[in-house]
């Protein structure tokens, strides 16, 4: 193994020994990547074939992040914070899972994740030329969009028909130059099988989230059920585990630095191809507001639960996402000044419009793009942008009861309207979804919490200029009452706080909410005009702006040529790398493994950095087993290697050469967090629990070797 090795070794590998690595690939791009030269030992169609069964119907959408089958009893793997939210709907102050983890000791023991599906790919198109064929002659944005929207719900039912585990979808490619259609079939019923305790699954917390060296144990176990006939049904006694077609193996050799590496997830969003003005628009506005507003309603929600273990459960999933978004947007504003990405930005540009001017013809189709755009975000600017941002508010961070009253009200309105007309997706099946995730929604809702998130908006709106007031908050702002006590007043008469009430009122005409009197509603109501007429900015905006995209990306194309990957859009990707360190600043190098002696070296006895007795244990009685690596003679926690992700990925697969599961994708480095944005094969590192960990956490500390057992895995490493 190749671990420990001189100076002169890293420079060359670093300098020398590099292939262009960045891209999320479309499945359809793998085989113009030459991935044999790299290391490669399947050919293509082993990974994504139309014809046979390849690995990617292995691959699992979960929860907002990726999973893969990795038994043939529908057993699958993915992160513990991508499965953290049904951990904490299942935790209470009696039974808390975050903290002390969960084991099904047999299948019966199985519990439901509520609320979670997964969704496994079946079968992609290009259907481009059929979309651009029905837009023909269309093109004023508003009417593009519309007309958009009805051939994709077109396109989507002939697919789904009356086939209730049948999902399709159309998405956007290279801001609308292509589109494909993805078929899913979605499984409703998936249930904890082992989820590790807050010290292995959550160590290090906050603080060393996003950061290198990490010994987090990111991982859980959860089982894919369906109806007998191997349907996607809800949750039933008589659901048995599915039997995937194709399921993962996990590696039993040794991993080394600088082996071949892939990934197959579904990566969130990335802005790779946009303007400066984008970035600008990022860097000094949305950013700053964002982290601005998440640090104080995390303090907010951390003074309220800090004695509180029922509380600090139910804002749990909340406050997770809150403080990840926080730290990424805070390491994008880092990064972006640091590499002076803006100037970078200004220069790709200015480079563009060179080549405009030398290509008169092109110049005339596309030499306003960057100007017109510009435009666009500087209107916003001009506009109500402080009155918006805390409007925003409402219809977010303001508390379930309004957060639920406005979402029920305007459905209400769009029901009022012909169907054509209506925003799209608004139509029975949405109510009956809708209904359906109420307990979901309320499984966050944690009163005093609630309560301090509307009293927060409300004098947030209380201190904005006279000229962006939010009219439909007078009836509160301007009565004598405190705004405390009138926040008081809305829980004392309102039944909005239970679930089943809210579920009560979703499908109801506006005259029979009016008829309930409830302030929830009435407030809803109230900011209704305001509300409404953000969206249709917004829209607007939107459709004007991915028009200007469409059209800047159409110059992209004739001026780099087409061989480029589309941004992330939550749609499957590839990705390929190497396992390698890197050098965070001058002087520093990170080497690619971490280990069970640095999680023991973290212990400090207070979160997020407790190591469980039972490991302590096991560490100094060096019970390491089967899993120790040979040169570093410790068990493996986490490594880096090279590739490009981004949210979405998390849970990832991490596969080796020959298509084995060497670890999870569970997070990037701080350094990179640019990476949405550009990626940089000198500092972008993909962060992963390795395979070894997993199994010796699950094996040795869980004691559930059963599992090991149904994954094949057998003999010594």
């Amino acid at each position: 193994m190749r671990k420990v090795f001189l100076y002169i070794c890293i420079v060359l590998i670093s300098t020398v020994n590099l292939f262009p690595q960045e891209g999320m690939w479309m499945l359809s791009q793998i085989e113009k990547l030459d991935l044999k030269s790299k290391g490669m030992k399947l050919e293509v169609s082993d990974i994504y074939s139309k014809d046979k069964l390849s690995l990617h119907k292995a691959i699992l959408r979960l929860g907002g992040g990726t999973a893969s089958f990795v038994s043939k009893d529908g057993l699958i793997l993915t992160n513990h914070h991508v499965a953290y939210t049904a951990i904490q709907r299942l935790s209470s102050k009696e039974s808390d899972l975050i903290t002390n983890g969960f084991l099904a000791m047999s299948r019966t023991e199985e519990i439901h994740a509520p609320g979670y599906t997964a969704s496994m790919l079946l079968e992609m198109k290009n259907v481009t030329s059929e979309i651009d064929f029905y837009l023909t002659g269309v093109n004023v944005p508003e009417d593009r969009q519309r007309k958009l929207q009805q051939k994709i719900k077109l396109i989507t039912e002939e697919v789904k028909k009356d086939q209730a585990d049948i999902n399709a979808v159309v998405s956007e490619l290279f801001s609308g130059k292509e589109y494909y259609l993805f078929i899913y079939k979605v499984f409703k019923d998936v249930r904890l099988v082992y989820a590790p305790p807050a010290g292995i699954g959550q160590f290090g917390g906050d603080i060393d989230n996003w950061m290198w060296p990490r010994h987090t144990g990111d991982f859980t176990f959860l089982r894919v059920y369906c109806a007998p006939d191997g349907s996607g049904k809800e949750f039933s006694e008589d659901n048995i585990p599915y039997k995937p077609e194709v399921w993962l193996k996990l590696s039993q050799s040794d991993l080394d630095d600088g082996d071949f590496t892939f990934i197959l997830g579904f990566p969130g969003f990335t802005t790779r191809y946009r303007s400066s003005t984008s970035v600008s628009w990022n860097l000094n506005e949305n950013y700053p507001f964002t982290i601005k507003n998440f640090k104080e309603v995390i303090a907010l929600m951390d003074d309220l639960t800090k004695e509180d273990d029922e509380g600090r459960i139910k804002v749990a999933s909340l406050r997770y996402g809150l403080s990840n978004t926080q730290k990424n947007f805070e390491g994008k504003v880092e990064g972006m000044i640091k590499t002076d990405f803006l100037k970078k930005k200004y220069e790709f540009e200015k480079d563009f419009m060179s080549w405009l001017d030398r290509n008169p013809a092109i110049k005339q189709k596309y030499g306003t793009v960057i100007s017109d755009e510009k435009k666009l975000y500087d209107d916003l600017l001009a506009g109500t942008k402080q009155k918006d941002n805390v409007l925003g508010l409402f219809g977010g961070l303001s508390g379930t009861p309004l957060n639920v009253a406005l979402q029920i009200y305007n459905i209400a309105k769009e029901f009022e309207k012909p169907e054509s007309e209506r925003q799209p997706g608004i139509d029975d099946n949405m109510l009956n979804q809708f209904k359906g995730q109420m307990p979901y929604i309320y499984a966050n809702y944690y009163e005093p919490v609630d309560k301090a998130l509307l009293l927060r908006a409300v004098k947030m709106a209380a201190q904005l200029p006279a000229d962006q007031s939010i009219n439909g908050l007078k009836h509160i702002t301007d009565v004598k009452m405190m705004p405390e006590q009138i926040i008081e007043e809305f829980w004392k008469s309102s039944k909005l706080t239970d679930s089943e009430y809210a579920a009560s009122l979703v499908g109801k005409s506006l005259q029979e909410l009016e008829a309930h009197n409830d302030p929830f509603i009435k407030l809803a109501a109230s900011l209704y005009p305001e509300t409404s007429e953000l969206q249709k900015r917004n829209e607007q905006f939107g459709n004007s702006v991915n028009s200007i995209r469409k059209k800047y990306m159409d110059a992209l194309y004739e001026w780099k040529g087409s061989n480029m990957y589309p941004d992330a859009n939550g749609t499957m990707r590839f990705t390929y790398g190497n396992v390698r360190g890197y050098a965070p600043a001058d002087a520093v190098w990170y080497y690619p493994f971490t280990t069970l002696r640095g999680k023991i070296q973290k212990h400090k006895n207070e979160d997020p950095f407790i190591v469980p007795d039972k490991v302590f244990n096991l560490y100094n009685k060096q019970n390491f087993g089967r899993w120790v690596d040979p040169e570093l003679e410790q068990v493996p926690i986490a490594f880096t290697h090279t590739g490009d992700i981004t949210g979405g990925n998390s849970g990832s697969p991490v596969l080796n050469a020959k298509g084995e599961v060497i670890g999870l994708a569970f997070d990037g480095n701080y350094e990179a967090m640019i990476s949405d944005w550009q990626f940089d094969i000198n500092l972008q590192r993909v962060i992963s629990v390795d395979i070894r960990y997993v199994l010796f956490i699950t094996e040795k500390f869980a004691n559930a070797g059963y599992l090991l057992e149904e994954m094949g895995v057998k003999g010594s490493i």
